[in-house]
């Protein structure tokens, strides 16, 4: 899995740190207190009868403490975890899934000048990109403010698994296929077994669950085979075929709670 992108989580949009208001007579104040069981509810765990359930059944913590009924957080600096796993409650937390067109960077921005994915998305918040994408490439490609799930995909202890349409030069021999399902020896090391399913002569489907720099495309080439056109068509439980390409859609909060439960399982 390749390392995490080099990204500023002190900027002002990553960071859960609020000041403590002060009222008139000098007693502090938190702000943004809601009941716990209706953030769990509004992030997608479903009602809020059973987000209390949930919190009975002492599966809910709140800095590192287990929760209970009727308890309160600060939704701005409460750490939250579900089953053990960090949650974003922050109200202002987006995630845009995008089908990335070829010719666009998967960054915040190109010294080259270059259009990059930023310019596809709402400008509202400043958002980065989860992983990325080359420039020739497309498909699906995650960018968020949360910046606590950004850190759980890309950390390399973490490996979600990815899907891509991979089109080739010419007809690819089983022999090959073998050798992408067994590991190819690149520079940087052999890479970890690919699921690959043949579709035709020369269209597989790959699946990988390391993010080395343009790894699908190197392993081709190794093999002798030239990609023509690369689709990447699932990020771990993540998948929308009715998106076109240059479209963006805002990730359903189950589709959070499952990708970020993808990235703790695969760890």
């Amino acid at each position: 899995m390749a390392s995490p992108l080099n990204i500023n989580f002190n900027h002002p949009d990553f960071n859960s740190e609020t000041p403590v208001n002060r009222n008139p007579d000098g007693d502090s104040q938190v702000l943004n207190s809601e009941k716990l069981h209706k953030v769990l509810a509004r992030i997608g765990y479903g009602s809020r009868r059973t987000c209390e359930l949930i919190i009975e059944q002492k599966r809910v913590e709140v800095n590192g403490v287990l929760a209970v009924v009727g308890a309160r957080v600060d939704v701005k600096n409460d750490v939250v975890k579900v089953d053990g796993k960090v949650v974003g409650v922050r109200p202002d937390l987006v995630y845009y899934l995008l089908n990335k067109p070829p010719g666009f960077i998967s960054s915040v921005a190109d010294p080259q000048g270059r259009p990059t994915v930023i310019n596809l998305v709402p400008n509202e918040t400043r958002v980065y990109p989860i992983g990325r994408l080359d420039l020739d490439s497309e498909g699906l490609l995650i960018l968020t403010n949360d910046g606590e799930l950004t850190n759980l995909i890309t950390h390399p202890s973490h490996g979600v698994e990815k899907e891509y349409l991979v089109s080739l030069h010419r007809d690819i021999s089983e022999k090959a296929i073998n050798r992408l399902r067994n590991g190819v020896l690149l520079e940087d090391g052999i890479t970890a077994p690919a699921k690959v399913t043949k579709l035709s002569s020369n269209l597989i489907r790959i699946s990988i669950h390391e993010g080395r720099n343009r790894q699908v495309r190197r392993m081709c080439d190794e093999l002798g085979y030239k990609v023509l056109r690369l689709i990447r068509i699932r990020i771990g439980p993540i998948r929308d075929s009715r998106l076109r390409q240059g479209e963006w859609r805002m990730l359903e909060h189950s589709e959070v709670i499952n990708l970020r439960e993808a990235a703790t399982v695969s760890e």
